[in-house]
């Protein structure tokens, strides 16, 4: 198997798309495993009645039970294709102590989360345990790589920086900002297919600025998650047949989150700020247009409603895959702007 990998990877003369063939074969690797996976884990997830009803409350699109635990097969998807590929491009070191950090609690937050679709764990119970994660992630690291927001250089922009080290509150932030893009991505996964699709473009974006920035194990990694997102989509996109559920959208953002920070260690100051901003920035939008709105009211902000993106466009006419399209289509032009940055200034 290893060597039939290899033998596609290499292409003789000039190759323009050296870098990327190992990303694009994970990315295939995790959409086919996942699509294999997903049909399982429905059948799984309706004998132990992990099924979201939409009568539960008005919030729900959706007219008759649909399965959930979704995220059990996106998780395996991606484990398993870095399983088969790393170990391939990377032979001597291909998981460093941090990649074992996100695999295991990244399965934690999936177990967790199939909790929550069965018992509807409190916001208090959720915040616990995603700040946890966020914590526990930067414990594991070496001289290859962490997952933590060490400093960063003061001003942005200009000719004579200072790097302002962070310390002992490296810790807090990152586990904020890991906290902020994993709930970010499960609010917004409120229709079908929003929540893959956001995050497989995510994630292929994050393969793109890695592979340019000279990051193969990151580009591998993020290439997992794109292919195992659009191999759920397979499912997922509307009229959905299962829905990834808590753990899978929690998941998805803390694994995206996780691999933002250690490909940003090797960005340029500059850039490394767009980089959530941009790669991020439809869920991250929707949950400060959400927190806004329900703070004018006076609702706890912690309340489900209506007040989502998503939501509105549902509201202005929109069907469900005209609504996901315009996200899709405002997420991919704000990633390819985050691209063209990086390869104007990286």
């Amino acid at each position: 198997m290893q060597q039939l990998i290899v033998l596609f990877a290499k292409i003789p003369g000039q190759d323009p798309m050296a870098g990327f063939r190992y990303p694009l074969l994970t990315m295939v690797v995790a959409m086919l495993i996942t699509v294999g996976l997903t049909p399982l884990v429905r059948i799984l997830a309706t004998k132990r009645g992990a099924v979201d009803d939409p009568t539960r409350d008005d919030r729900r699109v959706h007219t008759k039970p649909i399965p959930r635990w979704g995220g059990m097969a996106i998780y395996g998807g991606v484990v398993a294709a870095l399983l088969i590929m790393l170990p391939v491009t990377n032979a001597r070191s291909p998981f460093p102590p941090y990649l074992w950090g996100m695999i295991a609690l990244g399965g934690v937050v999936v177990v967790l989360g199939a909790i929550d679709d069965l018992k509807q764990l409190s916001a208090k119970i959720q915040l616990a345990y995603l700040v946890a994660v966020g914590l526990l992630v930067q414990l594991p690291f070496n001289r290859v790589g962490r997952v933590q927001i060490q400093g960063m250089e003061m001003p942005i922009f200009g000719h004579h920086t200072n790097w302002v080290a962070f310390g002992g509150w490296a810790f807090v932030l990152t586990a904020i900002y890991i906290f902020v893009v994993t709930k970010t991505m499960d609010t917004i996964d409120g229709i079908d297919g929003l929540a893959a699709g956001i995050a497989s473009i995510a994630a292929g974006t994050l393969a793109i600025i890695a592979t340019y920035e000279s990051q193969p194990r990151v580009a591998l990694i993020s290439a997992a998650a794109a292919g195992a997102s659009v191999g759920f989509l397979r499912y997922n996109y509307n009229p959905a047949r299962i829905f990834m559920g808590t753990g899978g959208a929690q998941f998805l953002g803390f694994w995206l989150a996780s691999l933002s920070i250690v490909g940003a260690l090797k960005t340029a100051a500059a850039l490394a700020v767009f980089i959530p901003v941009l790669v991020f920035a439809v869920p991250l939008f929707d949950a400060a247009i959400v927190v806004i709105r329900r703070a004018m009211s006076g609702s706890p902000i912690t309340q489900a409603d209506k007040r989502h993106l998503h939501h509105t466009l549902l509201a202005k006419g929109l069907s469900q895959r005209q609504a996901v399209w315009v996200l899709y289509v405002v997420a991919i032009t704000l990633c390819g702007a985050l691209i063209a940055i990086v390869r104007m200034y990286g």
